[in-house]
């Protein structure tokens, strides 16, 4: 009789032990539905403009990762890799530039945009996609199937009209920006660009182009606070093949453009010398 009773009390022990293990596991598993859905709405998703399409107003500062650290303060790509690239016709135009930034920077420049030789006027445009490259902010405003971008650095404003097709105008004149045209692939703005004179620098350090060049720039906004651009060249005078690298930008809210002015600088070298910079 007493074995009988020991036998029940075990079986009723070992039941009473199952139970528990089930109902830890099924709380688990409760748990993991519940918290499932949460990870998934963590995502962030591109907000919409009140016609549809991805919002990426407001003011955006460069702000490259530390992965760009070698070429992020005067480029989008490493010059060791562009330049393996290049046409002799690039090459000599290259390595006869006297940029302020880059592998070949010196104290003399000759930049167009930039110079520092104390001789040079400097102050025309930079082109695209250099423009992406100075260390200005830029303001991106939306209305109804057209994207400002607004430069702080000089002022430069490209209109992009993202209604009109892909196909660019017939016999465009060279311009220093370019002929721009643009349209959405889902949550990416993609701006086609050509037209170029060849008076301008793809970067700040100096790499070439001719009136050839056709830009591709992919922007998009992977989260609330970055946004990235992906540049493509495809320049058949000057590089081999097509190459593209990549500028990103930190969102600032509370940030406005503010007065920038480019001023000759063989005027202003002479007023300086003059005491009358002021």
């Amino acid at each position: 009789m007493r074995i009988r009773l020991l036998s029940f009390i075990a079986a009723v022990l070992a039941l009473l032990a199952s139970s528990v293990l089930l109902q830890a596991q099924t709380s688990q598993n409760s748990n993991a539905r519940k918290t499932a859905p949460a990870a998934a709405k963590s995502d962030w998703q591109v907000r919409k403009t009140a016609w549809g399409e991805p919002d990426f107003s407001g003011m955006w500062e460069p702000k490259m990762p530390p992965s760009a650290r070698e070429y992020g303060g005067y480029s989008f790509a490493s010059h060791k890799e562009v330049v393996a690239l290049m046409t002799p016709w690039a090459k000599e135009r290259y390595l006869a530039t006297k940029p302020s930034w880059g592998p070949l920077a010196v104290a003399d420049s000759t930049d167009p945009v930039n110079p520092t030789d104390g001789k040079s006027i400097g102050c025309s445009a930079t082109g695209v996609p250099r423009i992406w490259v100075h260390p200005f902010p830029t303001k991106i405003v939306q209305i109804p199937h057209v994207v400002y971008l607004l430069y702080e650095f000089n002022h430069f404003v490209r209109e992009i009209y993202t209604n009109e097709g892909h196909e660019h105008q017939k016999d465009l004149d060279p311009t220093w920006m370019g002929n721009s045209v643009g349209w959405w692939e889902g949550n990416t703005l993609v701006v086609d660009t050509v037209g170029f004179n060849d008076q301008t620098w793809v970067d700040r350090a100096g790499l070439p182009h001719s009136d050839q060049m056709h830009v591709v720039e992919r922007i998009t906004r992977p989260a609330q606070n970055k946004l990235r651009v992906d540049i493509t060249v495809e320049d058949p005078k000057a590089y081999t093949r097509t190459w593209s690298g990549f500028r990103e930008l930190e969102f600032e809210p509370d940030w406005h453009i503010t007065e920038m002015m480019c001023e000759d600088n063989y005027t202003f070298n002479d007023l300086k010398n003059q005491g009358k910079e002021q």
